[in-house]
């Protein structure tokens, strides 16, 4: 609670100097104030939530005084720097060609200037082959933010390539938001790109490192995507060892998306895979216990599995899961009521002569209606 107490005496205090900043932006360098955004936006990556309206407050701030810059400010280096630095830290692509305008042409770092304008446009492809002649390395303090640029336009086009800026940009600038973000866009590239190794290696960096940071919703969202699409050459030992780094309220989040994810797919591997991540409370979850089941009601186990889902506590699950809890515990029963049927086939319909009798056909009807109908509840559940 003391802690809570200081970071927001903390806070305040820094937005009463940021509305004292805005009253005479004019007054401060350039260059002063991206110190300033670089020190909140490490207390963001450091897990600091009440440091983002501040850094909004102070890109607005900076956005104002590049914008009244003037040609004697930009002469200076380190506001000419500055300049770079606010542009590759979310600036503002219009208030870069006001400040470029008022530029020297024949500036030392007009070359990487037009390179940021053409990403800060989204043309990728022309900031690439400007980006392309500039060693990110030999740039001094530019070079990690060069680097996260270079990794980012990179992406699509060079994933290799891409992955090995990302790696310069981390390593240039350890615990700070240009960190954080490499590693995010690294395992966005390892899930594209379907490399497993990597995606283990940077889970795993930023688990470790930035787990508290407010853009860990992101690295979830790809996490979960990454689980999915390469969980048969991934380890899912070492998978349930990067949930052990997690709160167990972030690793059972995770678990029960990817128990959701293998149900959507009905893959058996997937959803053997997605068990082994479930773990404590997760393994026991009402929504995990459903997730896991749903592949259950067309096998030779599908008595056992109706013994599950009765046991499910529907009052713990939302109104889409109790929607999907009812079919697919409907569908079990039925096929438990018709023991004649043969069970032992991957899909029910399959698993039926449609030409038997016409109870038999009436049966088949019913079940792939039903079937049809959890298909329906999985993709709209919460």
């Amino acid at each position: 609670m003391r802690r809570a107490f200081a970071k927001l005496g903390l806070s305040l205090a820094i937005c009463g100097a940021l509305a004292g900043a805005a009253a005479a932006s004019s007054a401060l360098q350039p260059y002063q104030m991206i110190r300033s955004l670089q020190l909140v936006q490490d207390r963001i990556a450091n897990g600091d939530h009440a440091a983002l309206p501040m850094q909004r407050k102070l890109l607005e701030i900076i956005d104002e005084r590049m914008r009244n810059a003037t040609t004697a400010d930009f002469e200076e280096p380190r506001n000419f720097s500055a300049l770079l630095i606010y542009a590759m830290s979310g600036g503002n692509p219009v208030t870069l060609d006001v400040a470029l305008a008022k530029v020297d042409p024949a500036s030392a770092g007009k070359p990487l200037a037009d390179a940021l304008r053409a990403y800060l446009g989204g043309n990728f492809k022309d900031a690439g082959a400007a980006l392309a002649a500039i060693d990110a390395e030999a740039l001094g303090t530019h070079a990690p933010f060069v680097a996260l640029v270079k990794g980012t336009v990179l992406s699509n086009e060079d994933p290799d390539a891409a992955l090995a800026n990302l790696d310069v940009a981390r390593l240039l600038a350890p615990g700070t938001l240009v960190e954080e973000a490499a590693l995010r866009r690294s395992l966005l590239i390892a899930v594209s790109a379907s490399k497993p190794d990597i995606f283990a290696r940077v889970s795993s960096a930023y688990v470790r490192r930035f787990l508290r940071s407010p853009y860990a919703s992101q690295f979830a969202e790809a996490f979960v995507s990454g689980l999915a699409a390469m969980h048969a050459s991934l380890d899912a030992g070492q998978m349930a060892e990067i949930l052990a780094w997690m709160t167990p309220e972030q690793a059972e989040t995770i678990a029960l998306r990817m128990s959701r994810q293998a149900a959507i797919a009905n893959d058996p591997v997937m959803i053997a895979f997605a068990e082994r991540l479930a773990a404590g409370e997760a393994a026991t979850d009402p929504r995990a216990l459903l997730y896991s089941s749903l592949g259950g009601v067309a096998t030779p186990q599908v008595a056992d599995t109706l013994t599950t889902l009765q046991s499910i506590d529907r009052s713990r699950l939302s109104e889409g899961d109790r929607a999907l809890l009812d079919a697919a515990t409907d569908i079990a029963q039925t096929v438990v009521d018709r023991p004649e049927i043969p069970q032992a086939a991957p899909a029910i319909p399959a698993a039926i002569d449609p030409e038997t009798t016409s109870d038999t056909d009436s049966y088949i009807t019913s079940t792939r209606a039903k079937l049809d109908a959890i298909d329906r509840l999985l993709e709209g559940s919460n």
